[in-house]
């Protein structure tokens, strides 16, 4: 009987040594790499994204790299499990974990159970970006991407969708024309259809500052929005804009074509996938292309940039003229000179020295 309670004590006595000596390690690893004590010299903060959709254990070997945990596993395991994080952290035990999108700083004297719940934060870094009058679609979302907002690829998807077309009453196949140039703050890791969303709203709110536009019936609204995206590619001096959209609009009332360069343009690049051109050649102004407003008279079936409240206004109200020409006259200001007829317009023209704008 003695020995059976002597073996049963060294047997407790072993338990009690290993499960104190795992817990001892355990306790140790899931320190921070720097201990709070240690002179401040040490410490350090480290910038951590987390993307959507981003796992644990991608996390864990994240932070591991950056030295801001002693062992990826204890994290990993600490973040999967939560009766090991009621063991080793006693003083948090309804500490619940759910790793979030978003932008950390993170200390290396933070221990593990601090790292937990700041990455269950979801704390966000607002990244701001301006897009420029005049971009195209795949050019916003090139620029998205390279500061890793979203995918290219799924932003210009999104763009086509069919159901947000509808619900923004966009007669078009994208919403090419109606994605207003601004500066945003948008967060990492972004959904596509958020920001179309917020860019989309952001436009028929502006629209409501230019008079004339905004009461516009869907297909009007159309039909000015492309003409607005011509002339957003073609002016360069903002007292002209309006001027330009006149000559575009007395040459749609009489049937005869816009004769626009910035459309080539688009089919260069945007359809056809081609490098930016620094001139258009005479061959470029014969491709068959309904975009192509040399070959045919109206507006193209779409936008052909997001134009501006400057673009916006001048297609909205332009000034009546007797223009149906224009041609710069200064290519280092981009000022034009407008004429009435072909005669003048042709006096010192060359389309194929004509320089296009980027």
């Amino acid at each position: 009987m003695k020995k059976s309670i002597k073996i049963s004590i060294i047997i407790l006595l072993i338990v009690f040594v290993i499960f104190g000596t795992g817990f001892f390690v355990l306790n140790n690893i899931s320190k921070p790499p720097v201990n709070s004590d240690n002179s401040p010299n040490e410490v350090m903060q480290v910038r951590i994204e987390v993307p959507y959709g981003m796992s644990i254990y991608e996390i864990s070997s994240v932070l591991k790299e950056n030295n801001l945990i002693r062992n990826e596993k204890i994290f990993y395991y600490c973040a999967r499990f939560p009766q090991l994080r009621k063991i080793l952290f006693p003083k948090n035990p309804d500490l619940n974990f759910s790793l979030k999108s978003g932008v950390y700083y993170i200390k290396n004297n933070m221990e593990i159970s601090e790292i937990l719940e700041l990455l269950s934060s979801g704390q966000q870094e607002y990244i701001k970006i301006s897009i420029p009058e005049g971009f195209t679609v795949s050019k916003i979302a090139e620029l998205l991407e390279e500061n890793r907002i979203c995918s290219k690829i799924d932003f210009i998807n999104v763009s086509k969708d069919k159901n947000l077309l509808s619900k923004y009453q966009i007669p078009a196949d994208s919403c090419e024309g109606y994605l207003f140039p601004d500066t945003y703050f948008f967060t990492l890791g972004m959904k596509s259809d958020t920001i179309i969303c917020i860019m989309l709203d952001n436009f028929f709110e502006k629209i409501k500052t230019i008079p004339n536009l905004s009461e516009k019936n869907p297909e009007d609204l159309f039909y000015t929005v492309r003409l607005a995206s011509i002339v957003e590619r073609e002016y360069r001096l903002e007292e002209e804009a309006p001027l330009i959209a006149s000559v575009f609009l007395n040459r749609l009332h009489h049937n005869i074509g816009l004769y626009s360069c910035a459309t080539v343009v688009y089919i260069l690049t945007e359809i056809e996938g081609n490098p930016h051109p620094d001139r258009i050649l005479i061959e470029d102004t014969k491709i068959d292309s309904p975009y192509n407003t040399y070959k045919y008279a109206g507006l193209p079936p779409g936008a052909i940039s997001n134009p501006g409240v400057v673009a916006l206004n001048a297609a909205t109200n332009p000034p009546k003229t007797n223009y149906y020409f224009f041609q710069v006259a200064d290519a280092q200001t981009g000022r034009h000179v407008f004429t009435k007829s072909f005669e003048e317009h042709i006096e010192n023209h060359s389309l194929v020295s004509k320089k296009v704008a980027k």
